[in-house]
């Protein structure tokens, strides 16, 4: 894998651009953003040392579906999509740790479904509680 730097501010993934790599933080903090429909910049979350990030588009190749700006300087390892099916064909526990990432981001994201559905039936103001 290969190594990139990038400086405090300097974005290393934009929402809707092609995906074919994913980023493991070596050092270094990162946000994860969204554009809202009214084009406001919404956090999804902050990462740090050895998370994954991008691992979507190493599967899918489908569009990026959100930003990622270092907020710190960051060192970050590239997995591109020949590192990725070479593992997948040789050494397929190698990537036990980026599909359990998968799944506790899907598990995070029916959470936030659930709470959304519940806050709808109930209340609208139980939806920041649920967030």
């Amino acid at each position: 894998m290969k190594t990139k730097y990038y400086k405090k501010g300097e974005e290393i993934i934009k929402e809707g651009m092609l995906s074919d790599c994913a980023y493991i933080i070596e050092s270094g903090r990162v946000e994860v953003s969204k554009k809202k429909p009214n084009g406001e910049k919404q956090s999804i979350g902050i990462l740090k040392e050895n998370d994954i990030f991008g691992e979507m588009g190493l599967i899918d190749g489908l569009p990026r579906s959100a930003s990622v700006v270092a907020l710190e300087d960051c060192s970050i390892s590239i997995m591109t999509q020949e590192a990725f099916n070479s593992l997948a064909q040789h050494n397929a526990q190698a990537l036990m740790p980026i599909l359990k990432v998968l799944a506790k981001r899907l598990r995070a994201t029916l959470q936030l479904v659930e709470g959304l559905q519940d806050g709808k039936k109930s209340s609208s103001s139980t939806i920041n509680e649920s967030i």
